[in-house]
């Protein structure tokens, strides 16, 4: 079993629904293309996988959690568009594939980008969602702006900007990616119990702690896949971020320390899981492949 193979269901699902999203968005042919380049071109749905996963231990109706996977997916996908560009990390390959800067132009990637995130936003509000009040769904809805802007995954991303070819502590480097990446991390474990029960509602903390642990262990393995990985298996040119000079668990700790840190907040995501009293082995399965991944 590798994390590919046991998010494959949830990419096939939330890709179906966003590839039916977009087809629909007919005004701009090269616009709609430049989407789908960001959106469709492989990833392993890790997000929504934890929403669908979560809503699903937490008794949702899983068009609901669809909605929300959906959502979350797109603003990943413009936070990597965003990310790619010259201003920002100039990268030139991603998942494989021509970053949609060079595929298409400068200024097309910056407006899928920004249409990637609006229509995050048009999903999750476009009606009623089936089995949440109009209250949690708002809830939901606000959940996902904040951990996108100022308050997270912006506010990371500048962060890391300023950080670049300079020497931090390990606490402000767990604080850039608990903005940059651990935001949509515990955004779609929030989501995922948010779309679930009342009853459900009382463990949000529990969740959102676990996400927080398993979205700083995620950037560790990827400071350290950095170093170690191969730019097949990675998707991305390997050691990109090292040749930018990026504050990376890595360079602050050295391998063997980012590995201790790794499997230090592995145990602590663990530990969190195992004060909800619901079955959650599958989270746990997902935590150990995500951090055992070579991608």
């Amino acid at each position: 079993m590798t994390i590919d193979s046991l998010t494959a269901a949830t990419r096939k699902q939330v890709d179906t629904f966003l590839q039916q999203k977009l087809e629909h968005l007919t005004l701009n042919k090269r616009l709609n293309q430049a989407m789908q380049h960001g959106v469709l071109l492989g990833g392993k749905r890790i997000r929504p996988y934890l929403v669908m996963t979560i809503a699903d231990i937490c008794a949702a109706n899983e068009t609901d959690a669809i909605r929300a996977a959906a959502a979350i997916e797109l603003i990943h996908a413009y936070s990597l568009i965003h990310d790619d560009l010259p201003a920002m990390d100039d990268d030139d390959l991603r998942r494989g594939q021509p970053t949609c800067h060079i595929a298409y132009d400068e200024a097309t990637a910056i407006l899928a980008g920004d249409a990637l995130q609006t229509l995050a936003f048009d999903i999750l509000t476009e009606g009623s969602m089936q089995g949440l009040s109009a209250e949690r769904q708002l809830q939901v809805v606000n959940v996902l702006a904040k951990a996108s802007g100022a308050q997270g995954m912006c506010a990371g991303q500048a962060i890391d900007l300023q950080a670049t070819a300079k020497t931090v502590t390990e606490s402000a480097l767990e604080q850039m990616h608990l903005s940059k990446t651990g935001a949509l991390i515990t955004a779609a474990a929030s989501m995922g119990v948010l779309c679930g029960s009342n009853d459900a509602q009382q463990w949000l903390q529990k969740f959102e702690q676990f996400a927080r642990y398993l979205g700083l262990a995620f950037q560790v393995q990827d400071d350290i896949l950095d170093v170690t990985g191969n730019t097949e298996a990675l998707g991305k040119p390997q050691g990109s971020d090292t040749a930018s000079e990026k504050s990376t668990y890595v360079r602050l700790l050295g391998i063997e320390g980012a590995q201790q840190r790794l499997q230090n907040l592995h145990d602590k995501a663990l530990q969190s899981l195992s004060d909800i009293p619901y079955n959650t082995d599958i989270l746990k399965q997902f935590s150990d492949l995500l951090l055992k991944r070579d991608h």
